[in-house]
């Protein structure tokens, strides 16, 4: 939605930036936050918590010069609150006419556009000799993971808007990017494999399984198939053909890590219908049962379980990361312990609406469509849905 012109406003209003009021939001501090986007937008997507409360009322209703009553009807008469929009435009003047009005409120910079680009880096403690890290997005729930052994790293599920992260990071801890790695074909953001590939000289790689999707990259990638292994530093990386959630789907193991990708989450397992549609997915959700009886949970259960998402419903490890031991999910979640027919008829019976734009996300990261920076941008916000419903998934 185009945002007009707007009135000058007769006050400065004050901005407050993302990082900091997630800093607020994680420490608990009670926030009112005003989101003056549009309903349905509001419904789809909007920053999560549980010390949050939220008002919904479009930036229009705030255009008049005398304002309905109704505007101010569940806004805080003696706290600072927050408002929002998209890209921090109208919500600024919103803030600004509540000003006018003796509210205290602060405007979120750059609005869900500046909530988007927070990327927040958490090491994780492990058993191996290499350093892992999680790069959490707390937007979307996106997760990526740079390896570091000596001299050499490889970055894990990589986003394209933050490829030089990965590199300055590798930098910052003496090491060189060697591999830009993804576990499938992703259909919630934009991978930056190629961007690492052409921008900074890592080697692509995919697997194999998904270059047989109809990759057709303008950079030069390689493909990895299950048993094979790549090297970094002294440390190996094991591919570990998992298909379900796609057909390429593949984990990939670090010492007593496993970088589940899409196929299993802390707090949930993969949705099947994303590649061949609903007509696919019956047969999909039959392979990752396979999958995670037969591939994943025959690992130790001390081997810890690092997915591609988390949602509202997962709750952080001890180190901060969105990790869980593969014993602890054994025990706790209950899709693990069905049989075939009941996982099968229980994933399908209640998936969550699609990842927004997703056919252009996939074909995106298939090759098919080259979206520019600010493109590519728009459209991954929102939410993630890559997983199955979390309702009745753990005990």
């Amino acid at each position: 939605m185009t945002v007009p012109d707007l009135p000058e406003l007769s006050v400065e209003v004050p901005v407050i930036d993302p990082e900091t009021l997630k800093a607020r939001i994680d420490s608990g501090e009670e926030l009112t936050i005003l989101d003056t986007r549009m309903p349905a937008d509001f419904e789809e997507w909007r920053i999560e918590g549980e010390n949050l409360t939220y008002v919904n009322v479009p930036y229009f209703e705030f255009l008049d010069d005398d304002l309905d009553d109704s505007v101010f009807t569940d806004l805080p008469e003696d706290e600072e609150f927050v408002t929002l929009c998209a890209k921090g435009t109208s919500s600024e003047y919103v803030a600004g006419r509540l000003i006018e009005e003796g509210y205290d409120v602060v405007a979120l910079e750059r609005g869900m556009n500046g909530w988007a680009a927070i990327y927040e880096y958490t090491e994780l403690e492990t058993a191996g000799h290499a350093l892992v890290a999680q790069y959490q997005r707390p937007s979307s729930g996106c997760l990526a993971y740079l390896i570091v052994d000596g001299d050499e790293a490889a970055v894990v599920d990589p986003l394209r808007h933050f490829a030089d992260e990965y590199v300055a990071d590798a930098k910052a801890l003496g090491a060189e990017l060697k591999y830009a790695i993804d576990t499938h074909i992703h259909a919630d953001h934009i991978s930056g494999v190629r961007n690492l590939v052409s921008d900074h000289g890592a080697t692509g790689v995919i697997p194999e399984a998904a270059a047989e999707r109809g990759v057709d990259y303008e950079v030069d990638y390689e493909t990895i198939a299950d048993g094979e292994t790549l090297t970094v530093g002294e440390t190996e990386i094991d591919a570990i053909h998992t298909p379900g959630h796609t057909s390429g789907m593949t984990t990939y193991k670090v010492d007593d890590v496993l970088f589940t990708g899409d196929g299993l989450f802390i707090e949930s397992v993969a949705r099947p219908d994303l590649e061949d549609g609903d007509e696919g997915a019956e047969d999909a959700a039959g392979l990752l049962y396979e999958t995670l009886q037969e591939r994943i949970l025959t690992h130790d259960d001390d081997s810890i379980v690092a997915p591609a998402h988390f949602s509202n419903a997962a709750t952080p490890a001890e180190d901060g990361s969105y990790t869980a031991t593969l014993g602890y999910l054994r025990d706790t979640m209950q899709a693990l312990h069905m049989d075939r027919d009941e996982f099968t008829e229980f994933i399908l019976s209640d998936m969550p609406p699609r990842p927004a734009n997703y056919t252009d996300l996939i074909e995106s990261n298939l090759g098919l469509q080259s979206p520019s920076d600010d493109e590519a941008f728009e459209l991954e916000l929102g939410p993630n849905n890559c997983a199955a419903s979390n309702d009745a998934l753990t005990n």
